[in-house]
């Protein structure tokens, strides 16, 4: 192989790389968003606006950044908020189960 040919499959691999990236990093966060959602539902079937509602709003806020972000296609900015509601609505659900356990006892 000539240098140039070399030099051509190198500029080959790194543009086809940055598109493989870009392609990862500009697609909706649809699980992420489905897992935040439904967190949020069993955080309030457990009853979690009564319990832990500080956290449980901390969720619910987090998951309407994300809806933002989505509109404004920014897709890693979504993506981050969606997983930190998801964790702050398992929490709340968390939260309001002990408080129901510790209840009953």
């Amino acid at each position: 192989m000539t240098r140039l040919s070399i030099r051509i499959i190198k500029q080959f691999v790194v543009v086809a790389s940055v598109i493989v990236l870009a392609a990862c990093a500009t697609s909706p966060p649809v699980q992420e968003m489905s897992d935040a959602r439904q967190a949020i539902a069993a955080a309030h079937a457990a009853s979690a606006e009564k319990y832990a509602g500080d956290v449980l709003s901390d969720a619910e806020q987090l998951l309407e950044k994300a809806e933002r972000h989505i509109r404004a296609r920014e897709f890693a900015s979504a993506r981050r908020e969606a997983v930190a509601s998801h964790a702050r609505a398992v929490e709340a659900r968390g939260i309001a189960e002990q408080r129901l356990e510790d209840r009953d006892n």
